[in-house]
């Protein structure tokens, strides 16, 4: 038998590569083969799916203090996080953020960056952002703009949402009041005339725009192509191929919740599963009603209790994977 783990992060308790690695553990203990697969879905966690940073650049946070981001070049392919740059976790979360001053210029200076060291495709994942700036910081920041026509530009998207509409989903979590939500969605729109006439792109028109508070969008008026993140990691890691050689999946996540099939982890490896006719089994910590009665899944707060999943998750993420495996083996 030939198990894949093939797992998201447990957002706070464990990364996606300490899942796959508890998982593959309990695979080890009863003579069971695991391909550990960490996958993300464009959001953070996708540099490391994607091989893990191999430079640091120091650039300028969301609030204009300098900071180290790390990055990735493997050949001519840059992989850029923003939430390194330009994240909330950066600026102390939401309570400490000045959304409306808030800048995407180090994720542009990175891009900058890249381009500079010769990198001919590039992918920056968008997720965790603590601006709503419509990815005009980056924009300014990167030195000529007119270079990204000669690479491969694509912005793994974690989110469908329109460009103007960035500020009404996603405002509030970065720190915004209602007031300064009105303000910036008025700011958006008038970007989005701004964009459409310098590039000749309508961003209102792109799936995916409004993600990182319309830094996609922003990209995509350069000529970026917004890509759903889980599929340009499935592609990168080979998840197809890793899939058809498996004879059980095993996906995971912190919660699963109906948004989990909408362009995330739990739900594409579910739906390439099907492909394949495999079984596919999700670990969770906690699961809604719903969710569950879409996807065979092992809640550990259903199994082992709040307190046990949340102090050891990692030994609880491993007991479900033996409960799991020796059902199907």
């Amino acid at each position: 038998m030939r198990v894949l783990a093939a797992v998201d992060k447990f957002r706070g308790t464990a990364t996606a590569a300490q899942v796959a690695s508890a998982i593959g553990h309990a695979c080890w203990e009863m003579g069971v083969d695991c391909v550990e697969a960490p996958i993300a879905d464009g959001g953070e966690g996708t540099l490391d799916a994607l091989g893990g940073p191999n430079r640091t650049t120091r650039v300028t946070d969301p609030l204009g203090q300098p900071v180290e981001a790390q990055w990735r070049l493997a050949g001519d392919t840059a992989v850029i996080e923003m939430a390194r740059a330009s994240g909330l976790s950066l600026v102390g979360g939401a309570k400490k953020n000045n959304v409306i001053a808030a800048s995407t210029i180090g994720t542009g200076q990175l891009i900058d960056t890249a381009l500079n060291d010769g990198a001919k495709r590039i992918i920056v994942c968008v997720g965790g952002s603590a601006t709503v700036d419509g990815g005009l910081g980056a924009i300014r920041a990167i030195g000529t703009p007119a270079r990204l026509r000669g690479t491969e530009f694509i912005v793994a998207c974690d989110v469908r949402a329109l460009f103007a509409d960035a500020a009404r989903l996603f405002g509030a979590q970065k720190g915004a009041t209602p007031v300064q939500i009105e303000f910036l969605s008025g700011r958006l729109e008038q970007l989005q005339q701004s964009y459409l006439r310098d590039y000749g792109i309508d961003v209102s028109l792109l799936i995916g725009g409004g993600a990182a508070g319309g830094l996609a969008g922003g990209l995509g008026a350069l000529g970026a192509s917004l890509v759903p993140g889980f599929d340009v990691v499935a592609d990168e890691v080979g998840l197809h191929e890793q899939i058809a050689q498996c004879d059980l999946i095993i996906t995971g996540e912190g919660y699963l919740d109906n948004e989990s099939f909408d362009g995330k982890v739990v739900g594409g490896v579910q739906q390439l599963a099907q492909q394949f006719n495999k079984p596919v089994v999700v670990i969770c910590g906690g699961a809604d009603v719903d969710a569950q009665q879409r996807i065979d899944s092992f809640s550990l707060i259903a199994n082992f209790g709040e307190a046990e999943s949340f102090s050891q998750p990692l030994m609880c993420i491993e007991k479900a994977a033996t409960a799991i495996v020796a059902r199907f083996n």
